[in-house]
């Protein structure tokens, strides 16, 4: 498998390089207040690439975070249960033992 997901990164970074050769003519962007900026076309699209997985990143943090806290209460439910089980087995297994005795010390007379 780990050759496989390689190789695909491979192929994946061959065809992105030879994108980039295809597109290096300059674009202008037009910002805000008349502000200007000349770049190339490929590290713009890599800069709106990256700036979207960032994004992409930060949208699923907080379902990651959640999905957490709860499969950690589950384990902890799944733990105590499981100690409850082997609890009323161990009981199970376990043959009666009889009533004890507590041996009561003499009374003396005064």
């Amino acid at each position: 498998m780990k050759i496989i997901s390689r190789l695909i990164a491979a192929v994946l970074f061959i065809l992105f390089f030879f994108f980039a050769l295809k597109n290096t003519q300059e674009i202008t962007l037009h910002f805000f207040l008349g502000y200007e900026r000349t770049d190339p076309l490929v590290l713009v699209l890599l800069v709106c690439f990256v700036g979207g997985a960032i994004l992409g990143v930060l949208a699923m943090t907080p379902i990651v975070f959640r999905h957490r806290r709860e499969a950690s209460k589950h384990k902890k439910a799944v733990s105590t249960l499981q100690k409850e089980r082997e609890a009323q087995q161990l009981a199970q297994i376990q043959q009666p033992q009889p009533d004890s005795v507590v041996p009561v010390p003499p009374q003396h007379l005064i």
